[in-house]
Order: C-alpha cells, then sequence, then structure tokens
C-alpha cells in the first residue's frame, strides 16, 4: 500500500505533464472530437450502453468521422460506409492493419504471433497466406464436406428426437458451429452427444471460454497505462489460461504428430512443417490453432446462431437431407 502511495501521484504527474504541457505541433491531427476530456482518462466517461447509439448521436454532430480519446488510446470512429471503404483502398489500409497490444494477446496469442494479433508486416502477411491457401482454401474446404454432412445428420436426428417437445436452438447451432471447427482443426468432437474424451472436452471448452471472458477491453490498465502496476492479479489469471491453453494445444499437435494418416488441418500444417521446419514452427502450428478454435467465440451468440441456421438450411436444400 506505501508503494501505491507513491507510485500513483508520479504516474498521475508525468501523464497529466504529456496531455497538457506537450508542444502542440506534437499533437495528432485528428478528427473533430467532443470537447472536455479529461486528464487520463479522456472521453472514458462519455461511452456509455449502449454504444451504437452514442456513436449515431455523436456523428450527427461531428460529422461522420470523429475521433475519441479512451485513456491513452486515440480512437477514429466511422460511420459511413464509403469513408469505411476509403481506409482499406491504396495506402490506407496499411495504416489501420495494427491491432491494438492487449495484455491478454501477450500471454494466450503467444506474444502477438497469431494472424488476429501480430502487427502489420512479413509475418502477418505470411500467417494470412497460410490461412487463405493452406487452410481456408476452397480445395481444403471441400474435404471437410464430409465432416460437416456428419455433423447436420447428427443435430437433424437429435432434433427428431424432441419433435413433440420445446426445443431451443441456439445451443444446438452453437454444437454444430464449434463441432464443425474442432474437427476440422483437430479430427475431435467436444459439443454436444457422443464426445471423444469427456474430461478433455470439458476443459476444452472451458478454456475456450476463459480465454474469450479474458480478450477484449478486459483490463482497466490497457487503456490507462498507471493502472498496469495495478493489475497483477488480472495478468496472472491471463498468464494462467494461456498456459493451460497452451498445453492443450500441444497435447492436441503432440496427437496429431503421431497420427501420419490423419486428414486434419493440423495433419497438412505438419506436412508443410516438414518442407519448412524454420517457418512452421511449433509456436506458429498452435496460434494457427487457437485462431481456428476461437473463431465462432468472437461473433454474438446471435451471430453463431444466425450463420448456423443459414448453413443449416443451405445444406438441407442443396445436399438433400
Amino acid at each position: 500500500m506505501f508503494y501505491y502511495v507513491i507510485i500513483l501521484p508520479v504516474a498521475l504527474f508525468f501523464v497529466a505533464y504529456k496531455f497538457i504541457f506537450s508542444p502542440k505541433n506534437q499533437r495528432f491531427n485528428l478528427p473533430p472530437s467532443p470537447p472536455y476530456a479529461l486528464p487520463i482518462l479522456g472521453h472514458h466517461l462519455l461511452i456509455k450502453p449502449p454504444v451504437h447509439r452514442l456513436f449515431h448521436r455523436l456523428s450527427k454532430t461531428y460529422g461522420p468521422i470523429f475521433s475519441l480519446r479512451v485513456g491513452y488510446r486515440r480512437t477514429v470512429v466511422i460511420s459511413s460506409s464509403s469513408l469505411a471503404s476509403e481506409c482499406f483502398t491504396g495506402q490506407n489500409d496499411v495504416l489501420v492493419s495494427n491491432r491494438p497490444c492487449f495484455l491478454t494477446a501477450k500471454y494466450v496469442a503467444y506474444n502477438y504471433t497469431t494472424v488476429g494479433t501480430a502487427p502489420y508486416g512479413d509475418h502477418w502477411r505470411n500467417l494470412r497466406r497460410v490461412c487463405s491457401l493452406e487452410i481456408l482454401s476452397s480445395n481444403r474446404l471441400t474435404n471437410f464436406l464430409y465432416i460437416r454432412k456428419d455433423e447436420i445428420r447428427r443435430m437433424l436426428t437429435r432434433l427428431s428426437r424432441e419433435v413433440n417437445k420445446e426445443i431451443e436452438l441456439e445451443p444446438l447451432l452453437s454444437d454444430l458451429t464449434f463441432n464443425n471447427i474442432v474437427r476440422m482443426v483437430t479430427g475431435k468432437r467436444y459439443y454436444g452427444d457422443e464426445v471423444h474424451n469427456e474430461e478433455e472436452a470439458n476443459l476444452f471448452k472451458k478454456l475456450v471460454a476463459d480465454v474469450n471472458d479474458c480478450s477484449g477491453a478486459r483490463h482497466p490498465g490497457d487503456y490507462l497505462q498507471f493502472l498496469k502496476v495495478l493489475g497483477g492479479s488480472f495478468e496472472k489469471k491471463v498468464k494462467a489460461v494461456g498456459e493451460a491453453m497452451d498445453e492443450i494445444l500441444q497435447r492436441l499437435l503432440d496427437e496429431c504428430r503421431r497420427d501420419k494418416d490423419g486428414n486434419t488441418m493440423v495433419n497438412h500444417l505438419l506436412s508443410l512443417q516438414e518442407q519448412e521446419p524454420d517457418y512452421y514452427t511449433g509456436v506458429t502450428i498452435k496460434g494457427l490453432m487457437l485462431v481456428s478454435a476461437n473463431e465462432s467465440l468472437v461473433h454474438s451468440n446471435h451471430t453463431i446462431t444466425n450463420i448456423a441456421l443459414m448453413s443449416l438450411i443451405l445444406c438441407v436444400l442443396v445436399l438433400g437431407f
């Protein structure tokens, strides 16, 4: 407690000095911004849910592009489709390609080296190439068509057993989405009925949920620098989640390495590792596994349900289920 009494005023002084007394020619040339940004906090107190309505009101006042300062992070909000499109054309796409370095990605995403957290550069471009050509290519996805068919059959069979009962579709469709992804990546089934290993499945589901819970703007120190010294408990939690996730990913990687005849994304990456061992390291492969396994949790449950329901309807109509 004694150290906090000393550190906090010193931190506040340096932050206030940076924002208040820094020369004007060193400040950013940003779009219009709401006035009265507080020192250190910025517009943090202004941002209250529902955020999309707040942004709509601000766009009516300050135009289709405006800026906010949340803690020490400067943010530009665009509410025009034409301006958003312009951000990703010409040289502008390079300027908006970097991601903020949040604490969670340091421990869970292998120190910002996965495709979703790596800074723009050669490594990120190579990861994007691997994802588009080696993992998510049309031929590769066609090879896994039997998995999607099997999962839909299982779900339809499960629905037929409950034909005279009220059924909540959201968990069923979420299980369908997760099983499709996990089976393509590792060949295992972790959700719904007939899982491969109940204990391992429960651990995997818990870790995926923990990663999702720790992701995003969970740590105040990601926005208020002086709070980083006070975030020890959160950092320990994230570090433990990252170590546990790495352990189960390594176990799955070793199992796929022993199964020479496996037909999974990991087996394909291991074959590429034999050709380019310097690039396709264990960390790179586990990072791609992590992104694939956690992909569905990037979206909200409603988004998962909508996508899975559309996929189900299309498969029933086109594939003749």
